[in-house]
């Protein structure tokens, strides 16, 4: 099976599906990334904040790096310029590669200078440790900020991304400056599936509610990065590219933005692990 893609600014092309693996670890996500690259996807996802890139890099060292498309993310707290170096070194020897196809500021840290952050990404770049780099939960303001002090392109901002979660605002401002879309959490962390618009279609077009989902977005060109922990869910994620919803069943799922977040929310805990902001 080829996955779609879309094409980044430094010219490579990044699949239109991949292997989400947030909060799965142990043999539950060697499992799932197996299967997914059994079943013909080539993009995985992970972060240093997810506590699985070992057994990520056990389950892709069975199969040749150069077929695959790697992405990472560092944590808020290590973003200042060494800390962030060290970050991406410890994550391509849990990883087992020499490089990321992808490497993402996982959120902002308003603590920590932008400027010093992407002067350190632009590092890793030179070096050829990253082949992109990106940003993650960035708003069209943090992003511009970004874009501003960065020495390489941000290719991607992989934001919370669903039906009832649009962000209009923010999709428009990306794509003004050529930053590909990557949705997480694009299927509301399962909320979505109850809907009934979702559930009308799922009948519709006999497939599941979160094939229907992912279709919409990837109809879109936003890339969809869904996680699942069944196997059998993992292969059916990808079974996206012998059919197409029709024009007005799109909009239907288009008009359900409710403006509804399933994780990115205002409040942070400053003083936890993710940040390390301590007063």
């Amino acid at each position: 099976m080829s996955v779609p893609t879309v094409t980044l600014q430094s010219g490579d092309e990044l699949p239109l599906v991949g292997v989400g693996t947030w909060d799965i670890d142990g043999d539950t996500v060697k499992d799932a990334v197996r299967a997914g690259l059994d079943a013909g996807y080539t993009h995985v996802d992970t972060a240093e904040g997810y506590h699985n890139e070992a057994e990520i890099g056990d389950a892709l060292a069975e199969y040749e790096r150069d077929d695959l498309w790697l992405t990472s993310k560092v944590l808020p707290k290590n973003l200042t310029y060494d800390s962030l170096i060290e970050s991406c070194e410890a994550s391509l020897e849990k990883l087992g590669t020499d490089y990321l196809d992808l490497y993402l500021v996982h959120w902002p840290n308003p603590a920590v200078s932008i400027r010093e952050t992407m002067d350190a990404m632009a590092h890793l770049h030179e070096e050829g440790l990253v082949k992109n780099v990106g940003v993650s939960n960035f708003s069209a303001y943090q992003l511009s900020a970004a874009q501003h002090v960065s020495d390489v392109p941000i290719a991607v901002n992989q934001i919370e991304y669903h039906p009832w979660f649009q962000r209009d605002d923010l999709v428009e401002y990306c794509r003004e400056t050529d930053v590909a879309l990557e949705a997480a959490a694009p299927l509301a962390r399962t909320e979505v599936f109850g809907d009934d618009v979702v559930q009308d279609l799922a009948e519709k077009y006999d497939k599941s509610p979160a094939q229907i989902v992912l279709k919409w977005a990837i109809e879109d060109d936003v890339a969809v990065l869904p996680k699942s922990s069944s196997p059998e869910h993992v292969r059916q994620n990808l079974e996206l590219f012998d059919w197409e919803l029709d024009g007005a069943d799109h909009a239907r799922l288009t008009e359900r933005d409710r403006n509804h977040p399933v994780y990115d929310h205002p409040a942070r805990d400053w003083d936890g692990d993710v940040y390390g902001i301590h007063q």
